[in-house]
């Protein structure tokens, strides 16, 4: 696996599924790290009137095999290449955990592309990360490791839902993913620290941003969502862990409606 940020001359097109309605306005979902599109599934019914763009970012999902850097930048790269072999030119934008990082790196990169960015905890806000929790989800196999892993996501007080530890259990039969996702995890908690976006660089970001953080997120603290640029529209769901799509399914929907209609008012 390549962990360079070095972009190659021609970005690998990612595997790639869409939901709702395909003359709908787009909306680009990025998922977390161990993750794939279907991480948004509990979300799609009720975002059926728009065109849901659902890639698997590099070395994850379906696009475990994909060629080239799995750095976020390059997934940055990916991505907007395979919006363009899917004829999307302008979209929303929404990005969960380590998607978060990827998508605010493509609303620098696209800027004129990027309609809205809705950020679920996003990585690279902070140099924190539970970096033993991510490379044991990444390693994890059995029902018993990923569940273990999962509920080091959630609040204390949550369970992972069971589906979604049966979909991973069967995800990670493929000997291939499991070795992609355990070097990816290696690589985004290199020194136990993650890489960060500067917050110089966060306020170039020109379209609007709504950021939805759990004041109990184990993962990355809530503490990331502090001093970020004054057009960053932040909202806390109290006592919510990191799973947001499964733990504040409500708060999300309304974070990336407000996102999107801050758009449609400018």
């Amino acid at each position: 696996m390549k962990a360079d940020p070095g972009s190659s001359a021609r970005a690998a097109v990612l595997a790639c599924r869409e939901a709702g309605r395909p003359d709908g306005e787009p909306l680009v979902l990025l998922h977390g790290f161990g993750g794939s599109g279907h991480s948004f599934d509990p979300l799609l019914d009720d975002l059926g009137d728009r065109r849901v763009i659902l890639p698997d970012l590099p070395g994850q999902g379906r696009s475990f095999d994909v060629s080239g850097s799995r750095h976020p930048k390059a997934g940055a790269e990916a991505v907007l290449a395979t919006l363009d072999s899917i004829g999307c030119n302008d979209f929303h934008l929404c990005g969960f955990s380590m998607g978060g990082a990827v998508a605010s790196l493509i609303a620098l990169k696209a800027a004129e592309r990027v309609k809205s960015l809705s950020l679920l905890a996003p990585g690279g806000f902070g140099p924190e990360i539970a970096a033993a929790t991510l490379r044991a989800f990444g390693a994890a196999r059995d029902e018993a490791a990923i569940g273990d892993a999962l509920a080091r996501m959630v609040a204390s007080d949550t369970e992972p839902p069971p589906e979604d530890v049966a979909a991973l259990v069967q995800e990670r039969t493929n000997d291939a993913l499991v070795a992609e996702l355990t070097a990816i995890a290696g690589m985004i908690t290199r020194d136990g620290k993650q890489g960060e976006i500067p917050r110089a660089m966060l306020a170039r970001i020109a379209c609007p941003v709504h950021v939805l953080w759990g004041t109990a997120d184990p993962v990355l603290p809530v503490s990331q969502s502090r001093d970020l640029p004054e057009h960053f529209k932040v909202r806390l769901v109290e006592g919510a862990g990191h799973m947001l799509v499964h733990e504040a399914a409500g708060a999300a929907l309304e974070t990336l409606a407000a996102a999107q209609s801050a758009a449609q008012s400018r």
